[in-house]
């Protein structure tokens, strides 16, 4: 193979797909990009966890064509030192060289006939949706998902479709994001289950992308099209928990606050937490506050009261402060509404002034 190419142009595409790229016992090449440059001066740029797969493609000029697997960190490494634009790559027998007027660089390469290949989705009819609407939906709650995968349907993303869109929805069991996005979809579009780290490169890989993109669903697995980058997906088999029966329907205390204010001081309030990460919310009817609250033995005590507007009644919970500042960000009011169930049950926190996203937080023991 040989090719050129501008450094510009070909170092983006490595970084975006190297992030699959791992150290694997078994199967050692996983830790590798695959290029394969095609004799229509195009070159495909490969990466696999297994779990989940990339493929972009970028305009090169094409002298010969072939293919490599090039050891991504090492790759990435000598692209980013290199300072001239304009670069050569070939293959020197097994290996790769990449020259410019001032370098010349040998890298050694593994066996590019190991390297798996990337299921292509293609007999089921694609589904057309704006590709900013669904990175919205996904960022709003993919972290709210399980990290252990004892329950794969609560380490996933689940995607639904209602009247007006699509509802995106995450829970570890302590608590649960969900996300009511407007946006134009058909009608045959299925529940699935996403697992959440895919959903994290779906993000990285499309969020800078404003057009609308295909989806391509066949059994346990899900191709996502956009122009020249294709990705496709592992699905969850499973079923997602009935987690509409969890949602509070009467509250003990509702209040709003200002999100900045609340921000601030939970994440002063972080400073001072225990080993828990433990935060004491206080809503005092009477003052027209909320009091945050934490205490470490070893650094010492926390206490701050914020303006907030309440209707309800006094009421003390702890809750893990991190669980609450994670979903700030899927949250563009200024102002938000914090809904208590009561002692021992969830707190509900949405924005004031937009209701598409609901969070559910369970309050921790004392």
């Amino acid at each position: 193979m040989k090719l050129e190419c501008e450094k510009s142009k070909i170092e983006p595409m490595i970084q975006k797909v190297s992030k699959l790229a791992s150290k694997h016992l078994t199967l050692p090449v996983l830790s590798c990009v695959f290029l394969d440059v095609l004799s229509d001066n195009k070159l495909v740029i490969k990466s696999t966890n297994l779990d989940i797969g990339i493929e972009i493609k970028i305009k090169i000029k094409t002298i010969e064509k072939g293919v490599l697997a090039v050891p991504a960190n090492i790759l990435l490494n000598v692209l980013s030192s290199i300072k001239e634009n304009n670069l050569v790559f070939e293959s020197k027998g097994d290996n790769l060289k990449i020259s410019s007027n001032k370098n010349s660089v040998i890298i050694k390469c593994l066996p590019h006939d190991d390297f798996p290949s990337i299921p292509k989705l293609k007999d089921s009819k694609p589904i057309k949706i704006n590709c900013h609407d669904l990175i919205i939906g996904f960022r709003s709650v993919w972290y709210s998902a399980s990290n252990s995968n004892i329950k794969p349907e609560l380490s996933s993303v689940y995607v639904y479709k209602n009247d007006n869109g699509l509802i995106f929805v995450s829970t570890d069991s302590f608590r649960l994001a969900e996300k009511k996005v407007n946006t134009k979809i058909p009608n045959d579009f299925p529940p699935t289950l996403i697992p959440y780290r895919n959903v994290s490169e779906i993000i990285k890989l499309f969020e800078d992308y404003n057009k609308d993109i295909d989806i391509i669903f066949e059994k346990n697995q899900a191709a996502f099209i956009a122009e020249d980058i294709y990705l496709v997906s592992r699905l969850i088999d499973g079923s997602f928990p009935d987690y509409k029966q969890i949602i509070p329907k009467t509250f003990s205390a509702t209040i709003t606050v200002l999100k900045e204010d609340l921000m601030n001081s939970i994440k002063t309030s972080n400073i001072f937490s225990d080993s828990l990460n433990q935060v004491k919310l206080k809503v005092n009817a009477k003052n027209k506050s909320l009091s945050i609250e934490s205490k470490n033995n070893d650094i010492g005590e926390y206490q701050e009261a914020i303006n907030a507007s309440i209707s309800g009644n006094d009421l003390e919970l702890n809750f893990n402060n991190k669980y609450i500042i994670d979903c700030m960000q899927s949250i563009p009011s200024d102002s938000l509404t914090l809904s208590f169930g009561g002692v021992g049950k969830p707190l509900a926190i949405s924005g004031a002034s937009d209701k598409s996203f609901l969070y559910i937080v369970m309050p921790m023991n004392r």
